[in-house]
């Protein structure tokens, strides 16, 4: 946990009603100019506009975190503000259903590239920055296939995973340096536009508090960032308490 004034930054912002966009107006709203990056112009300048209702400020960036070029020029823009970077999600969650024999290299690579290679590149400069702090905390969002791999679901399962051995190595390896990393396991579905949409019928069977809200999601990542370095935690699991595990 380190003080205000300075910055936040969340990868991986789409729809209003999502977790990158829930994370980005939580961070704003404790006071933090938030760096959003997405693929969206549009979906990231709709979040500008209602931060910057709320009296709040954000930088919107267009990227592909998977780019090495794209990332470079989001942390150039990022150091031009010189501020102190108190917070950073990497929030990407790309996932296609496909049978095993069906899972083309394509599709395994792109979900590894998305989900694993990405959180790479981010974390090579958000932690030499936090590092050179000496504070600073940085989530990788997960899910239930960080911990187990389900039909149709192996190749998402297996970049998940891999995300999360690479937030493990971080933790061990940066903690005693000051930088707080944690995975989240978000072991259930977000109550969100895109559950909302591709699968409304299952939403209405969930019924009351039966998913993930967003808002409490990002309570929760602000709850952990205020955490005292002599009791950090470093994974968590996140699910409705209804949901089966």
């Amino acid at each position: 946990m380190i003080s205000q004034p300075g910055s936040a930054m969340v990868v991986g912002v789409g729809p209003e009603r999502g977790l990158g966009a829930a994370l980005a107006m939580c961070f704003a709203d404790k006071g933090l100019h938030v760096f959003m990056i997405g693929r969206s112009e549009e979906k990231l300048n709709n979040i500008v506009q209602r931060i910057q209702e709320m009296g709040k400020s954000a930088t919107a960036i267009v990227a592909d975190i998977t780019v090495e070029q794209d990332v470079a020029k989001c942390f150039s823009i990022l150091r031009e503000r010189a501020d102190v970077m108190q917070v950073a999600a990497y929030n990407v969650d790309s996932n296609i259903p496909s049978p095993f024999l069906q899972t083309d290299v394509t599709t395994f690579t792109t979900l590894w590239q998305q989900n694993c290679l990405g959180a790479f590149l981010f974390a090579k400069e958000i932690v030499a920055i936090m590092q050179a702090q000496q504070q600073g905390t940085v989530f990788f969002t997960g899910a239930t296939g960080s911990l187990r791999a389900k039909p149709p679901f192996t190749a998402f399962a297996s970049a998940k995973a891999g995300l999360r051995a690479l937030a493990q190595g971080l933790a061990r390896e940066f903690s005693p340096l000051g930088v707080h990393v944690v995975h989240t396991v978000i072991d259930g579905v977000i109550d969100g536009d895109r559950a909302r949409n591709q699968f409304p019928e299952y939403v209405k069977a969930k019924g009351p508090e039966g998913l993930l809200q967003l808002e409490a999601i990002a309570q929760t990542y602000w709850a952990i960032h205020q955490q005292p370095r002599c009791a950090w935690t470093h994974e968590l699991d996140l699910r409705p308490f209804k949901e089966p595990f």
